[in-house]
Order: structure tokens, then sequence, then C-alpha cells
């Protein structure tokens, strides 16, 4: 186990120092060793994404989340990885589960589902402004008034 913790540090060296590829491959090895690794699965994941590898990020997100399915990163970061690669409407369902999941963690009300699909449509334009007519408005102070006598003509 405390290999395991040290191919971890390495990994985490590696991600920290940009070298992302070393970090995918010890990050595998990791994960090779112990699957159920969440830390390792997000990082991974997260390295994919910074290579640009985003469908691989995506299946390492979509790992994760099997793992912990309420975890506020996982849906973070799918949410990235999504809109990164060009899947808006995923990406933003995740960001609202990555909402969901901080409010469980705050031990704020969860919306109900009535609630998640209302804030999921667009939002309605508002009435018209009212007009008044027949009325005349006062004069608008930053207009000069006009010479008496006509300077115009």
């Amino acid at each position: 186990m405390e290999k395991l913790q040290e191919q971890f540090d390495d990994a985490m060296f590696a991600f920290s120092q940009a070298d992302y590829s070393r970090a995918i491959e010890l990050l595998s090895a990791v994960l090779a060793a112990d699957p159920q690794h969440f830390d390792a699965r997000l990082a991974l994941g997260m390295s994919h994404y910074r290579l640009g590898n985003y469908v691989e990020a995506i299946e390492e997100g979509h790992k994760a989340e099997k793992l912990r399915p309420n975890e506020q990163l996982v849906h973070t970061n799918l949410s990235l990885f999504y809109m990164k690669s060009g899947d808006k409407v995923t990406a933003e369902k995740h960001g609202l589960k990555a909402r969901i999941a901080s409010w469980k963690d705050s031990g704020a009300k969860v919306p109900s589902a009535d609630d998640v699909e209302s804030e999921l449509q667009m939002v309605q334009p508002k009435a018209a402004p009212v007009t008044v007519t027949g009325r005349k408005f006062p004069d608008m102070p930053w207009k000069k008034n006009k010479p008496a006598g006509g300077g115009e003509g």
C-alpha cells in the first residue's frame, strides 16, 4: 500500500510539473493495482484533459462518477470536459449536478425535479414596457433651450 501511495505522489508531482504524459503513465499504474482509487481516477481524467484528449477525459470522468456518483468535483470536471469537447447541453447538465451535489454537502434544500427542470428552461422575455400616450413628459435637463426669437430658421 505504501508503494501505491508513493506512485500516486509521483504521478501528482509529474502533473504539477505539467508532465501530463508521465502523470498518465503513473496514474494508470496506480489504477492497475487499485481500480477503485478515486483520486487517481480524477487526476487521470484531468491529465487527459490537459493534453486535449477530451474523449479519454470524459471516459475517465464517468468511471470516477461510478465510484462516487454524488461527488461535486466529478460533475464539475465532466462539465468542463464536455464543454471543451463541444457538447454544451451535456456540460450544462453536469454543471447542474455539481451544483446539486454542493447543496447536499452544505445541507441546503435540494431542489425538486420540477425546480431542476425549470432551471434548465430558457429565460422567458419580460413584458414590453408600458408607454403612456397623450401626455407631455417634462423637459429633459440635458437639452439646451433654444434662444428666444429663433436662432434657427
